[in-house]
């Protein structure tokens, strides 16, 4: 009994708890942790002397620059030793091989597991290199997987909710696959320094990877001489914030010397004074901000509505917005084709299609609704179906069959619309009410994704207005 108590307060010392000390607002994993960039620049990194970091830019704890810099300027450097990866032929002991074995049960679309176990080990590990950057790293994140059941019912959007509740199954259902893997392994092999790891810190470590890893080249060169993408961690870089209209940018490049990778943040644009530093995460729906990152952006250009392509909703919004005789329930044989051809029929069909972004309406919804409110085979034919396919296009099948196309989206639209519980002005009165930082973040999130269906609307109105004004009798 003696032996066993020195053996744990041996093990006792050797790690960090997955349990959080209570800090001041906005909480970091310690009540004081050291300083970031202290440390990287003793690691044979680099950073400008106007990178600071700031608690209070427009998006909360981020980079600024203290001093005007000019386009072209290298802002941070990290050495190819600084950035967290997880290498998955890893072996070099028992604890590393554990991990590989436990990445390998983790589907590869929840990448960011993969690598937040090794984050995870390493937040187990006192003695890790990486500390002075995890303890930097938020003590909770704004994702829904942690919000309270009543506010991922309120985001009152099911592709979303089905995202949601799949993660947090998995989580569930790995925390258990986790605990029979290492059940008997020795404490001096564990992958977590004997810590019981439950889905609460499964959570936490996949969340903080999801907001703030990046895709980069990796050293491994695959066939064709081109480098794998491998999900990294960039130390302080990643507190750079997001915007579509970036003003500093990642790049990779090789040290002359020894030809290894190093990682810089260079400048995009000229940055003022007290700016931000802001890199754009990508072209990106809400849906992947709020899950991923936990944040909303307002007016989205790349938000989009899922929809499900299916016969007798077609036909019903046709119906709807007054098209006579809709077709959709029973195309011919050469409209079947075209179906085939754009995946919304045959064996394996892709049935999702979405409106909004860039597109308005996604090319393969907007070619079957022309073809199939078309009985014109000949007509058809002239067309090749990228150019059914595109909203640019000037009306390629005349304008009475533009005019319906429009109105059947309109009216699917309106369909989408109706699902939702609630209305945008309802949404506004709750948001002024004051509520809690989750529940925000839901009303947000469904008011951004109606705000989509009704700009859809307006743009293909608009549309449908101009088109009646060029209309003549005979093309009616």
């Amino acid at each position: 009994m003696a032996n066993s108590k020195m053996a744990m307060a041996s093990l006792a010392a050797h790690i960090r708890p997955f349990t959080c000390l209570a800090a001041s607002q906005p909480s970091r994993l310690a009540p004081h942790p050291p300083d970031i960039i202290r440390w990287i620049k003793r690691e044979g990194g680099f950073v400008h002397r106007a990178v600071q970091l700031s608690q209070k830019t427009p998006f909360g704890v981020g980079l600024i620059c203290t001093e005007h810099i000019p386009q072209g300027t290298d802002l941070i450097t990290l050495p190819p030793h600084v950035p967290l990866r997880f290498e998955s032929d890893d072996a070099s002991s028992p604890s590393s091989s554990l991990l590989a074995t436990l990445a390998r049960r983790v589907p590869e679309e929840l990448w960011a597991m993969k690598l937040g176990l090794r984050l995870l080990q390493e937040r187990a590990n006192v003695d890790s290199f990486w500390w002075p950057y995890i303890s930097n790293l938020p003590e909770t994140y704004t994702v829904p997987i942690f919000f309270p059941g009543e506010d991922i019912k309120n985001l009152q959007y099911a592709p979303l909710l089905y995202q949601v509740n799949k993660r947090c199954r998995f989580l569930l259902e790995f925390e258990q696959e986790i605990r029979r893997i290492l059940e008997d392994v020795k404490a001096s092999d564990h992958p977590f320094s004997g810590q019981d790891v439950n889905a609460s810190a499964l959570g936490w470590t996949m969340s903080a990877v999801s907001t703030r890893a990046f895709r980069l080249h990796g050293n491994k060169k695959l066939q064709g001489g081109s480098s794998d993408d491998v999900p990294m961690m960039l130390p302080l870089i990643d507190m750079c914030n997001h915007s579509f209209k970036p003003n500093v940018r990642i790049i990779q490049e090789q040290n002359g010397a020894d030809s290894n990778t190093l990682v810089k943040v260079v400048a995009e644009t000229e940055v003022k004074e007290n700016d931000p530093l802001l890199l754009n995460y990508g072209c990106l729906s809400n849906d992947f901000f709020l899950l991923d990152y936990g944040f909303v952006i307002d007016s989205n250009p790349y938000d989009t509505i899922e929809l499900k392509y299916d016969e007798q909703l077609m036909d019903a919004a046709s119906m709807a917005a007054g098209v006579s005789s809709p077709n959709f329930s029973s195309p011919a044989s050469w409209q079947q084709q075209l179906l085939s051809q754009l995946n919304l029929a045959g064996e394996m069909p892709n049935l999702k299609v979405t409106i909004g972004g860039p597109e308005l309406v996604e090319g393969r919804l907007l070619a079957a609704i022309r073809i199939l409110l078309s009985g014109e085979l000949l007509e058809v034919e002239k067309h090749d179906l990228d150019t059914l396919k595109s909203l640019s296009s000037n009306a390629p099948l005349g304008i009475a069959n533009e005019i319906a196309v429009f109105r059947t989206v309109i009216a699917l639209c309106v369909i989408a619309l109706s699902h939702f519980p609630t209305k945008i002005m309802e949404d506004e009165a709750i948001m002024k009410q004051g509520v809690s930082a989750t529940a925000e973040l839901s009303t947000k999130y469904r008011i951004q994704k109606k705000s989509v269906i009704i700009d859809v609307m307006r743009d293909l109105t608009r549309r449908v207005k101009l088109l009646s004004s060029k209309e003549t009798p005979s093309a009616a």
